[in-house]
């Protein structure tokens, strides 16, 4: 029934088009999909280790890439302003200094306010939801409600034509390495560094893991922290293909948790594999289709498969 629907959906909106249109479309699309797709993985490897791994429904965290993309946007003006010489340079910069920020920040707020709520979800998604407000409002209050943008150092700009009819944007190019490359180190981290198995001896067995050693209170900090710390980078990387506003973050934070949810909570792979179907879908659907209509198509897939599937595209391995 599920397959003929599909079927059905797929003619409808395909009528009307040949082989070569709907190919140029797919090849189109696709490419911005691949943006998308970015800022999607970006955004959820610092929720896969915050939700994955702690169970911590943080509301906020479209908000820490926004710290990253103000701390971009201010480091930008600033080199623009007094060392214009030093613009080819700087984005690297900016992308560690915004990890830096939000960390700093993810740090403070679990110190202030998470480590209280451990094992409340619920608790911690209304707790988490006030601070999104608050950092909201405070973006406001520092830098205005307008749009605004990071100048872009010029080793970032233009594109790449490896064939005729084909342009690759170098910042979508850019923003794609960013999120392979920030994958490799969260699975490096997750897995082949102290921390990690800290991290995941502390999510099996709080009690034992205290037991052997481990600060499980500093583990948590960690972990919140680096999480928020990678929203930050992402945020960094986003300046490259959009402006930024106060609530830019929270534009991202449903499609987040849908793909953290849909690949499998604390499934790196799944969560590469969730981020790149939801935008792939979503991006070649916005061609035929209104944005939002989009989105509801994509959400409605997500929920049918997982009322088939309730452990997501893969599910961890966790022993009992």
């Amino acid at each position: 029934m599920l397959a003929k629907t599909s079927v059905l959906l797929a003619l409808m909106l395909f009528a009307g088009y040949s082989y070569d249109e709907l190919k140029a479309v797919f090849i189109m699309q696709g490419f911005a999909g691949f943006s998308l797709f970015s800022v999607f993985l970006l955004m959820a490897l610092g929720l896969t280790i915050i939700f994955g791994q702690m169970k911590v429904i943080n509301m906020a965290h479209g908000e820490f890439l926004t710290i990253g993309a103000y701390t971009t946007v201010l480091l930008s003006q600033l080199t623009e302003g007094y060392a214009p010489k030093l613009m080819a340079f700087y984005f690297p910069v900016a992308v560690l200094a915004a990890f830096a920020v939000a960390f700093i920040v993810g740090w403070i707020a679990e110190l202030a306010i998470i480590n209280r709520l451990y094992k409340r979800p619920l608790d911690t998604l209304l707790a988490t939801w006030g601070l999104s407000m608050i950092l909201q409002e405070s973006f406001r209050q520092i830098f205005g409600a307008r749009e605004t943008s990071a100048v872009m150092p010029e080793w970032l700009m233009g594109s790449w034509v490896p064939s005729e009819g084909v342009d690759i944007p170098i910042n979508g190019m850019f923003l794609l390495s960013t999120s392979v490359v920030m994958t490799v180190v969260v699975y490096l981290m997750m897995y082949r560094s102290r921390w990690g198995l800290r991290v995941r001896a502390t999510v099996l067995n709080r009690d034992m893991a205290g037991a052997v050693g481990i600060n499980t209170k500093k583990t948590d900090r960690m972990t919140f922290a680096l999480g928020c710390g990678f929203a930050g980078i992402a945020g960094a990387a986003f300046t490259t293909i959009g402006s930024v506003s106060p609530s830019a973050g929270s534009l991202y934070i449903v499609d987040t948790f849908m793909v953290v949810v849909f690949g499998g909570a604390g499934s790196l792979i799944g969560t590469i594999l969730a981020a790149f179907g939801i935008a792939q879908s979503q991006s070649i659907l916005e061609f035929f289709l209104d944005g939002v209509l989009a989105k509801v198509f994509v959400l409605c897939a997500v929920v049918i498969i997982l009322m088939i599937r309730p452990q997501g595209l893969i599910a961890s391995k966790i022993r009992k």
